[in-house]
């Protein structure tokens, strides 16, 4: 093995920004920024998302936000700060970083992940099962 998932995660850290959830918290309502919810829809279903937070899965992340792939979402081109979340943050700085790698310049994570965001009593909104 050449890297942990240890060592990926910081060398993340240490390129990415990360966001205090206390911070997080008021950027809901920003219009300029996006909130990622990168869970697996079973959790979203378990424990609902960050209010107004756009769901993609940390699985199609690479493909969804390239502009040449297939699976485009144009809400993930659009000129805005995009700060990803997970539950416990270690999904989002690899997503942020990957992000960063892809050529994408304002982008974070949530500090904690959405476990955090609970605790901190930031909106949460239900998903309903499909």
């Amino acid at each position: 093995m050449t890297k942990t998932y240890q060592e990926l995660l910081t060398e993340a850290y240490d390129q990415i920004t990360t966001i205090p959830t206390e911070i997080a918290v008021d950027l809901v309502e920003d219009p300029d920024t996006l909130i990622v919810d990168l869970r697996d829809r079973r959790e979203l279903e378990r424990e609902g998302k960050i209010a107004g937070a756009f769901h993609c899965p940390r699985g199609m992340l690479e493909f969804w936000i390239d502009p040449s792939s297939p699976y485009h979402k144009p809400v993930l081109a659009e000129a805005k700060q995009i700060v990803f979340y997970c539950a416990s943050a270690w999904r989002s700085a690899l997503a942020a970083k990957t992000a960063q790698d892809m050529g994408f310049v304002n982008v974070a994570h949530i500090e904690g992940g959405f476990t955090a965001w609970k605790e901190a009593n930031g909106a949460v909104e239900p998903v309903p099962a499909k």
